[in-house]
């Protein structure tokens, strides 16, 4: 696509890289296809080829409107489209810089300016989000329903291992998972526990940086990161001490952990974007570098363990007869299959644990959720949730499974079967809860 960029924008690194992008696209439209938005809305302004038209027009000096602006706050930024795209159009990367300069540009109405603040600020500061998690899931059945979807019903989250072994992987310490679903990174670290594996969690860390970045604060979404890697560098050269929960300190010091262990996709994808977010910093590009080399989807890791798993799970004999649904239906979060490109890994291990997995139609679209979009977004969102929850349902699978804890959450609001993350059901069936 040929551009000409305005003077303002042409010789910087914002501009030399917009334009690269813009230029590997053919404009053929195979991403309308596949984008959630223009199937919805039939717009072509609602599809990427659109957007990419309006990114384009206001990197050439067009003024964009408050039409511009909504145009671009509709895109959900599932990179459905880069998955189609035969030219490997990096859209996502395309469509942040757009939202950036129109947002500089175009002021928003001040109730929405409250609101995406609001949305940055509580959900990232675990200080404020843990209480008012705690606060709406123990007077849930009195909130109204548009406020009771968004706060699931709580459950034990069941032992926390303590046992030091030598082999150690890091979790992020995220913002929304360990209030709203403590349970996931219980059940992840149980069965890391049972393959020899510790789980570490790092004093520090914190949101891994997407709701900000995705927010129009990209300068915060850098500090989130910065705040990351600092907490985790120690463990990474293999300096750090750690306290199991018995109180015994174990050193790793010489050894550093083998892995960056991501269980929700969308923090995944965030983390795995950190040299791309840092690159023109020059105290933190290497290191962040570095973090993308050691991060590892949960399911990419079990992978790797595949034969041990297995082997655990012929000597345990529990198997999906200690309660676990054994016909279940995946639902692939657009941040694994599309943003981290990884698919059929989580179905593969899923099999190989006893589960008996349904098919369903559009496995490739959005559920609706995608962070704070079921927020910003409610009636697309609803419409893409009930959209997808059709074709789950029409499946009939005993239990929903997925990997991210927004899909979990949405998808659950809509739905009286139970939604679960697909680690809880490989902790149940393995005999680990």
């Amino acid at each position: 696509m040929e551009t000409h960029l305005a003077d303002w924008l042409r010789d910087t690194p914002k501009g030399q890289e917009a334009e690269a992008i813009l230029r590997s696209c053919v404009h053929c439209g195979f991403c309308t296809a596949t984008c959630p938005t223009y199937q919805l809305l039939g717009d072509e302004l609602d599809g990427p080829r659109g957007r990419i038209y309006l990114i384009k027009q206001v990197m050439e000096g067009v003024t964009p409107t408050r039409e511009t602006q909504q145009h671009l706050d509709r895109c959900l930024t599932c990179r459905n489209c880069e998955s189609t795209c035969p030219s490997g159009v990096r859209y996502g990367h395309l469509v942040d810089i757009g939202r950036e300069l129109v947002d500089q540009q175009v002021e928003r109405p001040r109730a929405e300016q409250l609101m995406r603040q609001a949305l940055r600020e509580g959900l990232t500061r675990r200080a404020l989000f843990d209480p008012a998690m705690r606060i709406g899931q123990a007077v849930r059945p009195l909130l109204p329903a548009s406020i009771r979807a968004k706060v699931p019903q709580r459950r034990d989250p069941g032992r926390s291992p303590s046992q030091v072994h030598a082999r150690k992987v890091l979790m992020l310490d995220g913002c929304v998972q360990p209030a709203m679903s403590p349970g996931i990174d219980a059940a992840t670290a149980r069965v890391l526990d049972a393959l020899g594996i510790q789980a570490v969690v790092a004093v520090r860390s914190g949101c891994c940086g997407a709701i900000r970045h995705h927010l129009g604060d990209p300068d915060g979404a850098r500090d989130d990161a910065r705040r990351n890697i600092d907490a985790w560098w120690p463990w990474i050269e293999g300096s750090a001490v750690s306290r199991t929960d018995g109180g015994a300190l174990a050193a790793a010091r010489g050894q550093g952990v083998e892995a960056i262990v991501i269980n929700a996709s969308g923090c995944g994808a965030m983390l795995k974007d950190y040299a791309h977010l840092l690159r023109d910093d020059p105290a933190y590009a290497d290191k962040a570098r570095r973090v993308v080399e050691l991060t590892r989807d949960l399911s990419e890791y079990l992978a790797a363990q595949r034969e041990t798993l297995l082997a655990l799970r012929a000597s345990r004999r529990g198997g999906v007869a200690n309660g676990t649904a054994a016909r279940v239906s995946f639902h692939p979060p657009c941040t694994l299959q599309h943003g981290q490109q990884i698919r059929g890994v989580v179905e593969d291990l899923l099999s190989a644990c006893g589960a008996q997995l349904v098919p369903f139609a559009e496995s490739h679209l959005c559920c609706g959720s995608a962070g704070t979009y079921s927020v910003m977004q409610a009636g697309l969102s609803t419409q893409l949730r009930d959209r997808k929850l059709g074709h789950l349902q029409n499946a009939q699978p005993h239990m929903i499974l997925s990997a991210n804890i927004g899909c979990i959450t949405h998808l659950q609001s809509g739905t009286e079967l139970p939604v679960r993350h697909w680690i809880e059901w490989v902790d149940q069936s393995l005999g680990t809860a």
